[in-house]
């Protein structure tokens, strides 16, 4: 017997084994169990979510031998004919190659007859939306109006084209795309029946490159079996689809995170050296952080438990208004990859990009505060217009010099570090040392949100707040107590407790004197005579945010 592909092997039989269209099924299940029957469906939907697998079982269950319900028997004899397409009261209609007047005009006139062997004649006409005006036209009266044995199911994919006095004689079905957990799970089912071993993680990518189609995806679940030799390995369904892996993400992620450029141009070269898609790359990039972004703000949309598990610690470290630059950043170099001199370079430039606009860091140099956008006329273009004034126009002062304002010392700490084990005295708190260790990344994060509890000769107590017990992870836990072993010597021990802080930590004292500072160069700009010159002259006002000290 010849082989038979898995999308048509497990195509679903009933309603029971349709996956991820609950909001139909509930619908068309009622309705047959109470013979409340219309006499025309509409189904829309991409391709392969299930719209001619839906009105085959609704012919299964109109002509069931068993009688009209909901769950048809599939053994009988009809059912087993319409399932193998020999049932000759069930007839599919492309309307791709039949949309003339004339092909409408014939299966109108079939219509009429009784069934042969049928309980019902039922019409299935795909793709219904290329069928030409004058066959729409033909078929609305006995659309609206048809035998009591005939029922008509519409399939299309692009319902926009079809003519509102059609759409107003069916009962109309949205299909929707499927989920990918609907599709991993549906994969993981279909595998383990027919043997085959996988992994996990490649179905994930297969469900990904199916974009929402069931069929895309079996299709690719074939594919994948032959490319592996009858295994589903993530490393080979990555090379077949051409995919840029998790592992090339989160690493650019990582060295994002830690400002470490070299990183970046490192994950490139070895995208490069595998021939790997850089516009795919930007894509899943986007991709990714908008489900940080998800993170953030609603978790609960990350139904993948392991997703949302390793995004949650990045959704702490990013701050809100970078990921949406970061977004924009990534969609907006995929469209000037083909202005770029190559892929390549156009993708190393994204990068650079993402890594040179982020928010104000500790130590840099802030870009000079400016005048809101909204002052229709910067100080530049001020002179041409005072220049010749059509009425007399106040004076208008030079041009100022802004002051640079400092950030101001630090309060002192609450709680000194005591002697270093062979060591002189070490003077600095918790702030200055948390400073001065080459941390980066998530343990400086950890370290920066903790306060020193408790030093002793052999161990150092930190206490953590509830809010980011996310960073407490054992990486970071050995990371950041080989630093202090390092700067204090001998085998000293980290303990950190999950509990309410007493005192400013390190993350917020940064925090507070970022506000400060903030608010004296908002205070300078606003007192400034040649800003409130300019905002008189022009009604103007100034933004605030826009505003940034140096």
């Amino acid at each position: 017997m010849s082989y038979q592909v898995l999308a048509r092997k497990w195509r679903p039989k009933s309603f029971a084994t349709l996956v991820g269209q609950e909001h139909v099924v509930r619908a068309l299940t009622h309705a047959l169990d109470q013979n409340r029957l219309h006499h025309a469906y509409l189904f829309t939907g991409t391709r392969g979510v299930g719209k001619t697998t839906l009105a085959r079982i609704m012919a299964k269950a109109l002509n069931c031998e068993t009688g009209v319900s909901s769950t048809p028997c599939g053994q009988c004899a009809a059912c087993s004919a319409i399932d193998g397409g020999r049932f000759v009261d069930y007839i599919e209609l492309d309307a791709a190659s039949n949309r003339g007047v004339d092909d409408m005009t014939q299966l109108l006139e079939r219509a009429t007859y009784a069934p042969t062997i049928g309980r019902y004649k039922v019409y299935v006409i795909d793709e219904v939306h290329q069928l030409s005006g004058h066959a729409f036209n033909a078929m609305l009266k006995t659309l609206e109006e048809p035998p009591e044995h005939v029922k008509f199911i519409l399939a299309t994919t692009d319902p926009q084209k079809i003519p509102v006095t059609v759409l107003s004689r069916c009962l109309q079905f949205n299909l929707k795309q499927m989920p990918q957990t609907h599709i991993v799970d549906h994969l993981t089912r279909v595998l383990e029946a027919e043997g085959v071993a996988f992994e996990v993680a490649a179905l994930r990518h297969l469900a990904k490159g199916a974009a929402g189609s069931m069929r895309d995806a079996l299709s690719l679940l074939d594919q994948a079996i032959a490319h592996g030799a009858g295994r589903i390995e993530d490393d080979g369904v990555r090379a077949m689809l051409g995919t840029v892996g998790d592992e090339h993400l989160f690493a650019l992620l990582d060295a994002l995170v830690g400002q470490n450029v070299p990183a970046m141009l490192e994950v490139a070269k070895l995208m490069d050296a595998r021939s790997l898609s850089f516009d795919g790359g930007l894509q899943e990039l986007a991709t990714l952080f908008h489900r940080i972004a998800l993170a953030q703000f609603a978790p609960e949309a990350l139904l993948d438990d392991a997703e949302r598990e390793r995004l949650t610690p990045y959704a702490g470290m990013l701050d809100a208004e970078y990921l949406q630059l970061a977004y924009q950043i990534a969609i907006h170099g995929r469209d000037e990859l083909a202005l770029a001199p190559d892929d390549y370079s156009g993708f190393v430039m994204a990068l650079l990009r993402l890594h040179a606009f982020r928010p104000e860091r500790g130590g840099a140099v802030a870009a000079p505060a400016k005048v809101a956008p909204s002052v229709p006329a910067r100080a530049a273009a001020i002179a041409p217009v005072a220049a010749k004034p059509a009425t007399p126009a106040p004076a208008v002062s030079p041009a100022p010099t802004f002051a640079t304002i400092t950030q101001p010392a630090a309060p002192a700490a609450p709680q000194a570090l005591p002697e270093a084990r062979g060591a002189a005295p070490v003077a600095e708190d918790w702030h200055a040392l948390v400073a001065r260790l080459p941390l980066t990344g998530m343990v400086k994060q950890l370290a920066q949100h903790c306060e020193l509890s408790e030093r002793s000769e052999s161990a150092i107590r930190l206490r953590l707040d509830p809010a980011h017990k996310y960073l407490l992870g054992k990486p970071q836990q050995e990371k950041l107590q080989a630093e202090l072993q390092a700067s204090f010597g001998g085998s000293l021990r980290l303990e950190i407790d999950v509990a309410e802080v007493a005192s400013e930590t390190p993350a917020e004292r940064s925090r507070n004197a970022q506000r400060e500072r903030q608010e004296r160069a908002i205070a300078s700009i606003e007192q400034d005579p040649f800003v409130r010159d300019v905002v008189d002259l022009f009604d103007a006002s100034i933004d605030e945010s826009t505003i940034k000290p140096v």
